[in-house]
């Protein structure tokens, strides 16, 4: 099967996890990517911006620029109700950088300890960034609540505090292709394919 456009796109995210997710979702869309890896990019990239959709901007803008190549950006989080839409933009680094994301995860439990309002959704914000300064913006939204203890060992993040609306399990306890299909990134990913296909910018969710 041909690649929707003839285009190889580059992935703008450092994120092991991302990349495994993203790289499995746009092979599934018949999309053909490369990552910084392959070619060679290490330069760290400030994310400054106070959005999801700065943040994405910024990491695509700075690949496109540096590979000459169109380059595809995800930034995503959490966003719990009770906590002001907290962690959010820094769902990353929420707690601190030295955190490892089990910690993360013990930490906003510990925040949320005496809350029953445990509504959360997780956020995906997908920019494209072309040479020629064409950009492309798709969103995409799971809710569901933080649950009061980890659970599972799959996915990573905050998937095993996380437990998407209508389901008994967590984000960590489904399989990937369950995942894929209701999560914030998938349904982003699908969004930005369906702007890719007819030409169009802007966003959806």
């Amino acid at each position: 099967m041909n690649n929707i456009n003839g285009i190889k796109y580059v992935l703008a995210t450092a994120n092991s996890g991302k990349i495994t997710e993203m790289q499995k979702l746009l092979s599934d869309l018949n999309i053909s990517i490369i990552t910084r890896d392959d070619l060679g990019i290490k330069d760290e990239i400030e994310e400054t911006g106070s959005t999801f959709f700065e943040n994405a901007k910024i990491k695509a803008d700075a690949i496109c620029r540096i590979s000459g190549l169109p380059s595809i950006a995800d930034d995503s989080g959490l966003v719990v109700e009770s906590l002001g839409g907290n962690p959010g933009v820094y769902s990353s680094s929420y707690g601190g950088d030295k955190l490892s994301a089990a910690e993360r995860c013990l930490y906003l439990l510990k925040n949320m300890e005496n809350m029953e309002q445990r509504n959360a959704k997780f956020v995906s914000v997908i920019v494209c960034v072309y040479p020629d300064g064409k950009l492309i913006e798709a969103i995409g939204e799971c809710k569901g609540r933080i649950t009061y203890k980890p659970e599972g060992t799959g996915g990573f993040g905050y998937d095993p505090v996380f437990k998407p609306e209508g389901l008994s399990k967590t984000m960590a306890e489904l399989t990937t292709d369950e995942k894929n299909i209701i999560s914030h990134r998938g349904i982003a990913l699908r969004n930005f394919f369906s702007l890719l296909k007819t030409g169009s910018e802007g966003d959806c969710i």
